[in-house]
């Protein structure tokens, strides 16, 4: 308060200030370049392991990444998270290798080794330095193909696992996250995003293992190698790793057939001072001829800073401070979600003012300027993450894994900019259907409920 005063009065000695000039308007977007594939050498092994190989950069570094087509979405239904905890004991060593030793070794050629789950794929590999592509190859072999799975760690592993899903069950933003995918899927495996803590400590070693029999495999697997790195060597050391992996199971894809119904769930959480809320429906997979027209929509709706509803109930409402859209894709299934967390007492205004700009793109197309502006950023944010060997080989994987001929990269720029302000009306109109879409808000009933009810039946989750 005493710092305005003093500035009133400094401003009142001096005098009226002089108008400050003219923002000048920032200059025009030059016209993209092409995106081009860079030369590529693809094989697949006697045992049908897919290998692709990119000499890309300039850095003396080198990107190996093997991609195994497995994770939660193979999970039984009494099997969340088993997936995770196999992921996790596969870092605890092999049969030739303790967990320090891959360390030390992987840390020696410049990097780590890395092995994550997610709900369609295991990855294991990292970024180690150039001459070393063909040491850290059979390093990520040795880690994939032939883990230890040591009982003397298993209890620690499960309990450290539990810890993470007390916290991840404290979050809103992660309640919210289940129950929107409990609605979307209720049948599947994508609908069961968390074990109760009894079910996760009583898996034992015998179903990890059966776990991993029944879903690593060569038939499943993609290695990819992007960056500097001797060729010749590196396809001769894969060869020699992978070559008497066992062929073992196919991909098997779970498809699932996702539910579109307008509901409000409402998780509480007393004395909550602001409110989580995740709506949306399923959409279109990146295979479809209208993905791409998808996610220049999203961007525009609210999958960017710029956005209709990030302008909205961020910029002129000042209702959240991070609130985004996206687009999320399984193989053959997606879904489209707005996600907000906004101050209690403007929840169901924050709801109005989302459906509000949704309903505005249906019934309206957008203008050609606000659309260039869009396509541009969706364009710039594909050619800087594509010009990285990470987001090169995250763009070739994507591909691969959905299906997706080269020409889906090569002319995604051009794709893009070809979206004309008809396509986004009419993506809208046939798939952002507010009366299909399920609401989830977690957040205090008591001062909520009678503000949500407006927005459709209302359905009160049970809490634990």
């Amino acid at each position: 308060m005493y710092a305005s005063i003093f500035v009133a009065v400094l401003a009142g000695a001096l005098g009226a200030s002089p108008a400050a000039p003219a923002r000048e308007a920032p200059p025009a977007p030059g016209t993209p370049k092409e995106f081009k594939l860079p030369p590529r050498q693809e094989f697949s092994l006697p045992n049908g392991m897919a290998v692709t190989l990119v000499p890309y950069g300039n850095m003396p570094k080198v990107d190996v990444q093997l991609a195994v087509r497995t994770g939660n979405v193979h999970e039984g239904p009494k099997e969340a998270w088993l997936a995770d905890l196999t992921v996790r004991l596969l870092q605890e060593g092999t049969t030739t290798r303790g967990a320090e030793q891959i360390a030390q070794e992987a840390a020696r050629m410049g990097g780590t080794l890395d092995v994550g789950a997610s709900a369609d794929e295991t990855t294991f590999g990292g970024t180690v330095l150039a001459d070393f592509a063909p040491q850290f190859v059979a390093l990520v072999a040795d880690v994939a193909r032939h883990p230890k799975f040591p009982a003397s760690e298993l209890e620690r592993v499960r309990n450290d696992l539990a810890r993470e899903l007390t916290i991840q069950k404290s979050r809103p933003g992660t309640l919210s996250l289940e129950r929107f995918h409990i609605a979307l899927y209720p049948d599947h495996p994508y609908g069961r995003l968390f074990p109760t803590e009894p079910q996760l400590k009583g898996y034992t070693l015998e179903q990890v293992r059966g776990f991993y029999d029944a879903n690593f495999s060569a038939a499943r697997s993609h290695l990819y190698v992007v960056g500097q790195f001797d060729g010749q060597a590196t396809e001769k050391a894969i060869r020699e790793a992978f070559g008497d992996w066992q062929k073992g199971p196919e991909v098997v894809n779970h498809v699932p057939k996702p539910v579109s119904q307008r509901a409000v769930h409402l998780i509480d959480r007393p004395g909550a001072v602001q409110s989580s809320i995740r709506l949306g429906l399923p959409a279109v997979d990146p295979s479809h001829p209208d993905a791409m027209k998808l996610l220049v929509t999203n961007s525009l709706l609210g999958g960017s800073f710029a956005s209709r509803i990030t302008s909205n109930i961020r910029e002129q409402k000042g209702y959240t401070y991070s609130p985004f859209s996206s687009v999320t894709n399984h193989y053959r299934d997606a879904y489209w979600s707005q996600v907000a967390d906004v101050t209690t007492n403007v929840t169901g205004a924050s709801l109005k003012e989302i459906f509000l700009e949704v309903d505005r793109l249906r019934a309206e197309a957008p203008s050609e300027k606000e659309l260039a502006a869009i396509k541009n950023y969706v364009v710039g944010t594909f050619v800087l993450q594509s010009s990285a060997r990470g987001g090169l080989l995250a763009r070739l994987r994507f591909a691969d894994f959905h299906g997706l001929p080269d020409s889906y990269l090569e002319n995604y720029i051009q794709d893009v900019l070809a979206v004309t302000p008809a396509d986004v009306q009419k993506v809208a109109r046939d798939y952002l259907k507010p009366d299909k879409m399920a609401i989830v808000v977690v957040g205090d009933k008591k001062v909520i409920e009678k503000e949500l009810k407006p927005f459709g039946k209302l359905v009160v989750v049970p809490t634990k």
